[in-house]
């Protein structure tokens, strides 16, 4: 890919992770209907559980719009494709399967271990 469609690429994936957590964190328009008292015990956890699945995928949403970010900037500095932690080179098919790869697959795997 040339740098003109990565770039392209990566800003349609940044717009499109904005919305997604646009939406994840939107407030109810009515605040009352956001809390809810169960006339039975355990009537609030599924909204507690649906609550921390949200603020689950929204830390998921705002990792990934932080690598497309670093990818972009990247691409500004000429360091595309390369890898933030080793230095090493970003495999090609690692970068058009996800253009957003800041890490090499090793770094990668080391990071997820730790996380």
């Amino acid at each position: 890919m040339d740098t003109a469609t990565i770039r392209d690429t990566l800003e349609e994936r940044r717009s499109a992770l904005d919305a997604e957590l646009r939406e994840l964190t939107a407030i109810p328009r009515d605040p009352a209907a956001a809390v809810s008292f169960g006339k039975r015990i355990g009537d609030g956890t599924t909204e507690a559980v649906d609550r921390l699945a949200k603020v689950g995928a929204a830390e998921q949403l705002a990792a990934m719009r932080a690598d497309v970010v670093r990818a972009l900037e990247k691409l500004d500095d000429g360091t595309y494709g390369l890898c933030d932690r080793c230095g090493g080179p970003i495999p090609d098919e690692r970068l058009d399967a996800r253009p957003w790869s800041v890490l090499c697959v090793r770094c990668a795997s080391l990071r997820s271990r730790h996380t």
